[in-house]
């Protein structure tokens, strides 16, 4: 029974954490490393930087927890989380939460670089406090704003690795901001009810499913020409722009199919797709720097 005690524990702690959400956040703050240099990164440098950065991404999450466990409780999507069940207190929790950010914090300032420490800090703050108290309870616009927060992780790995903030580290930033919108307003159309339940002022709550499926189609489009840009700057080539194109127009089909059939289940396969899409995207980004780096060091 103990044992039992024990594994509930520290599956508690792990979802608090909100693991799938981290590691799509540390999967492209990884990126965003990779790409900042031509070569292999140093092992401790990015050890370290990735740990950093997981680590203030778990504790933004638990603060997220934390502040939303009324709402949570209320929403049958959130009602089984450990706050809501019962499972944790607010005390393990917010502690919890100010560990994780400390121990991200000391690993960040004094084995990575004073700037990645205080972008990580402020996108910690953006998102746990700023968007949670704030945002999300003032405006519709609230998922564009708060975007910025979550748009944060590939800036802050290249900034790990090069202690600068690039231009091309920026086109990053924004490919991710365009992309939360229509990624998260899909889901939010799904799930209307429960956020006017508890009184949060989605977009598809204050201005209805159909002006929100609208708003997608256009983010959409808006997203296709956002990431040209990295080929059109010569931060990426043929191998990103082959892949970029068709998961555009995919993204757009699926902002129409929405349009046409006006139901919860397309528009969950839609969120479900935006996900894998911004996968696909890095990857790419990922895929053709290496293939440049090594052409060029064949052609020497």
């Amino acid at each position: 029974m103990a044992n039992e005690t024990v594994s509930l524990s520290w599956q508690n702690y792990l979802e608090l954490c909100k693991p799938r959400v981290v590691l799509l956040i540390v999967f492209t703050a990884v990126v965003g490393m990779l790409l900042a240099i031509p070569g292999q990164p140093p092992l401790g440098l990015f050890v370290y930087s990735t740990l950093g950065i997981a680590l203030a991404s778990s504790s933004a999450a638990a603060i997220n927890h934390f502040l939303d466990q009324k709402a949570d409780a209320e929403m049958s999507r959130t009602e089984n989380r450990p706050l809501p069940k019962g499972e944790l207190s607010s005390n393990h929790v917010i502690s919890f939460a100010l560990v994780l950010g400390i121990i991200s914090m000391l690993i960040l300032i004094f084995k990575v670089n004073i700037l990645t420490a205080v972008l990580t800090l402020l996108s910690l703050v953006g998102y746990a406090i700023i968007y949670t108290i704030y945002l999300k309870h003032m405006t519709p616009q609230n998922i564009v704003i708060g975007g910025a927060a979550g748009a944060a992780p590939p800036v802050l790995g290249w900034v790990a690795m090069t202690g600068e903030v690039h231009p091309y580290a920026l086109l990053l930033f924004l490919i991710i901001f365009v992309w939360t919108p229509p990624h998260f307003w899909a889901l939010a159309i799904a799930k209307r009810e429960e956020y006017a339940k508890v009184d949060i002022p989605m977009l598809p709550v204050t201005h209805g499913p159909e002006f929100t499926r609208l708003q997608i189609l256009l983010y959409t489009i808006l997203l296709l020409i956002v990431t040209l840009l990295p080929y059109l700057t010569g931060m990426s080539g043929l191998i990103y722009l082959a892949t970029a194109v068709p998961l555009g127009i995919a993204f757009i089909f699926y902002a129409i199919k929405m349009m046409q059939s006006k139901d919860n289940k397309t528009a969950m396969k839609t969120f479900g797709f935006s996900i894998i899409y911004l996968m696909i995207i890095f990857a790419a980004l990922l895929v053709d720097h290496y293939f440049f780096v090594s052409y060029s060091s064949l052609q020497d």
